[in-house]
């Protein structure tokens, strides 16, 4: 494919979500960028959270994963399934009687200022770094087969990116993301299929046969019982529960969403519907993971990184329209991780740092300069965060996202369980130091395990252990609550 094509694809797209955005930010408020007014059909928001849930990541690096570890992620996709129903159950249920639009506020509510600035403060390194990776990702992809032709330096492409980014959530917010994401979520499920219909024709083997042979072969394999391995079947499980749990339950940004239903009832049947086909659509990108393995083997495909795999063959093996749909595919995955964290940043900075919403007397007009300035913002440190990245492409990018999540997300589990399950009463004024020094322990544990605990190597299950870790030293400095 010639890099013009590639670029005519990206920026018909672009129109394309510039069109939806031209239709959902009319009289849009402060409300709709938070929480959508609260009238999103919870159908839709289910449908669009599946492209958000994926995002880039998923779409390169769990196809070009199955090579180092089969179909052993698929174990962490069920206990996510689990997951999200602890999420409908108990956190939702939560969130809507407390009528948040920060989820976060809960923490000031518990526990205190300090606890709140800190649940707060891990959600924006959290989600700042992952998003930063997801969209990485998917400008390197644009950079190597398009902009590096042209010599046009990576951070131009980044900064293009962005301003594409900001211009189409800048006003609408959650209003716009909520139907932008169901255009993208479609896009991108349509290249997966179609992807795996190329590699068949290309490979003259009927599609059924391939899941054949993929079933009889060591790929398929899902369930790993030796327990010093760091996929071993039962911690992966555990660990997608509490993935889950705190990757979409204490995150701003996959709940923000789930805010903007009409009442709890609908978020609820949102989530159960989410759940249900996320399932479904993880297997299917194993599946094409492995056509993908298949491909390379017969055609003798090299490349250096697992995150190659996918666009490589697409845009140099199966022709132009395959090349075509993969791009499609890539920039639908991209635009819902990037859009999201955007506009669940800005809320989170505008809400628990700002307090635009506690200030006597303030206009809209103000609310929204100050709420425009914080975007702008959270787009700079985007941009910032992504040059840094650039220098960091030796591991799969799946994997770095998690490893990041086990140190930040943990903080927010064990605060919200010590708050959920105990009525006793933290010290607020230790939570940050308690909360900062569980990811240090947890690192070195995992640096030095296999010294330590007789060969045993960490894997996801480190967020469980962060999270514990903070729960018991909240339960340290704590005190019968009065």
């Amino acid at each position: 494919m010639s890099p013009s094509l590639i670029l005519v694809i990206f920026l018909v797209y672009t129109v394309l979500l510039f069109v939806v955005t031209w239709f959902t930010t009319r009289k849009a408020d402060s409300q709709s960028f938070f929480i959508g007014n609260r009238i999103s059909p919870w159908f839709v928001v289910a449908y669009g959270m599946i492209g958000a849930s994926l995002s880039g990541v998923t779409f390169m690096s769990v196809p070009g994963w199955v090579k180092d570890t089969q179909f052993s992620y698929m174990v962490v996709v069920l206990g996510y399934l689990f997951g999200y129903f602890v999420i409908a159950l108990v956190l939702l249920p939560l969130y809507y009687r407390l009528k948040l639009t920060s989820i976060y506020t809960y923490l000031d509510q518990r526990y205190g200022f300090w606890s709140y600035k800190t649940g707060a403060g891990f959600f924006i390194i959290s989600r700042t770094l992952g998003a930063s990776l997801r969209m990485f990702l998917v400008i390197n992809v644009l950079q190597i087969f398009v902009f590096d032709a042209w010599n046009i330096p990576f951070w131009i492409n980044t900064l293009v990116f962005l301003i594409f980014i900001i211009l189409y959530t800048l006003k609408g917010g959650i209003r716009t993301i909520v139907w932008t994401d169901t255009l993208q979520t479609t896009f991108m499920l349509l290249a997966v299929v179609l992807s795996v219909i190329y590699i068949s024709r290309n490979m003259n083997v009927p599609f059924l046969k391939m899941v054949s042979d993929i079933s009889d072969s060591s790929v398929s394999r899902m369930f790993i019982t030796d327990w010093h391995h760091e996929r071993f079947f039962i911690k992966q499980f555990f660990s997608g529960i509490f993935i889950t749990i705190t990757m979409t339950g204490l995150d701003q940004e996959m709940m923000q969403k789930n805010l903007s239903c009409k009442n709890l009832k609908e978020a609820q049947k949102n989530m159960f519907t989410f759940s249900g086909i996320l399932v479904f659509v993880n297997l299917l990108f194993l599946i094409l993971g492995a056509f993908l393995l298949l491909f390379a083997q017969s055609k003798g495909v090299n490349v250096t990184s697992t995150d190659d795999l996918f666009p490589t063959i697409a845009l140099n093996y199966l022709g132009p329209m395959a090349g075509v749909v993969f791009l499609i595919g890539l920039i639908s995955a991209a635009f819902p991780s990037a859009d999201g964290a955007l506009t669940s940043l800005t809320t989170s900075i505008s809400i628990d740092f700002l307090r635009i919403n506690q200030r006597k007397g303030i206009s809209e007009k103000t609310a929204t300069r100050i709420r425009y300035a914080a975007h702008l913002s959270i787009a700079l440190v985007f941009f910032i965060s992504i040059l840094i990245f650039r220098t960091l492409t030796d591991r799969a990018v799946i994997d770095k996202l998690f490893t990041i999540a086990g140190y930040t997300y943990g903080p927010l589990l064990g605060l919200y369980s010590f708050g959920l399950f105990t009525k006793r009463k933290a010290d607020d004024r230790l939570t940050p130091f308690i909360a900062i020094l569980s990811p240090v322990i947890c690192f070195f544990l995992s640096k030095y395990s296999v010294q330590l605990f007789n060969g045993y190597k960490f894997g996801f299950e480190l967020l469980l252990l962060n999270g514990f870790l903070t729960f018991v030293g909240l339960y340290i400095f704590s005190k019968k609550k009065i």
